[in-house]
C-alpha cells in the first residue's frame, strides 16, 4: 500500500526487452539507499518489485500486463517518474489508501494557471468515470489529488506549486497519457452492492 505522496523525482537509466516484457532500472540519488530486493516501490502509480537495488537504483520486471494496462508501455530512457515506497506503520497516511493497481489510462486535456496554481483536466476512460466524484480522490501518475469537479468522463483538480515542482505533473502538456487509481472505498461500496443485489 502507499498514500498518494510523492518521495522522490527519479529516472529511468536503462531499458531491456526480455522475451516479451521488459525489465527497468530507475534512479534516485539519495532516496533509494535501504531499498531491499522484494520491496515494493511505487513508480508513476505502478507498484513494481525492486530487484537487485542499489543505493541510488534499482531494477524492476514489468510483465506484458503492466505494459498493456499502463503508461509504462510508453517510457523511455531518461524519462522522469513519479517514486513512492510502500507504506510502513510510522509513516503519515497523508494522502489516502492507494493500492499500486492502475485501473486504466487517461489524458490530460487542458492544463490553465490560476494564481500560483494549474487548473488541470482529464478525461478517464468511461469504465472509470462512475468512480470519480467531486471532493473525492484520484491517484494520477502515483499522485494522491483531490477531485475539484466531474463532468461526464472528464473531471478537474487543482495543483499547489509544490506539486508541480516536485512531480511529473510540472512537465505534462494536455495530450499525455496518466495513470489512474480510482479510490478504493467507490470500488469497494460498488462490489458490497453488487452483492446485496444479486439472488
Amino acid at each position: 500500500m502507499f498514500t498518494g505522496i510523492i518521495e522522490a523525482l527519479g529516472r529511468i537509466r536503462a531499458i531491456e526487452t526480455i522475451q516479451g516484457d521488459r525489465r527497468m532500472r530507475f534512479e534516485a540519488p539519495g532516496y533509494l539507499k535501504g531499498v531491499q530486493p522484494g520491496d515494493s516501490v511505487a513508480v508513476n502509480g505502478v507498484c513494481l518489485t525492486a530487484l537487485a537495488p542499489g543505493d541510488d537504483h534499482f531494477d524492476a520486471d514489468l510483465s506484458a500486463e503492466t505494459l498493456n494496462l499502463t503508461t509504462a508501455q510508453h517510457w523511455q530512457v531518461g524519462e522522469g517518474v513519479n517514486l513512492e515506497r510502500a507504506l510502513t506503520a510510522n509513516k503519515p497516511l497523508g494522502g489516502h489508501m492507494v493500492s499500486g493497481h492502475v485501473d486504466g489510462i487517461g489524458t490530460l486535456i487542458e492544463r490553465a494557471q490560476d494564481a500560483r496554481s494549474w487548473r488541470l483536466r482529464f478525461e478517464a476512460p468511461a469504465a472509470l468515470a462512475r468512480y470519480i466524484a467531486r471532493k473525492g480522490s484520484i491517484c494520477i501518475d502515483g499522485i494522491s489529488l483531490t477531485v475539484n469537479d466531474v463532468d461526464g468522463n472528464t473531471f478537474g483538480v487543482n495543483i499547489i506549486p509544490h506539486t508541480m515542482n516536485h512531480t511529473t505533473l510540472g512537465a505534462r502538456a494536455p495530450g499525455d497519457a496518466v495513470n489512474l487509481e480510482v479510490d478504493l472505498v467507490a470500488r469497494y461500496l460498488e462490489r458490497l452492492l453488487i452483492a446485496r443485489e444479486t439472488p
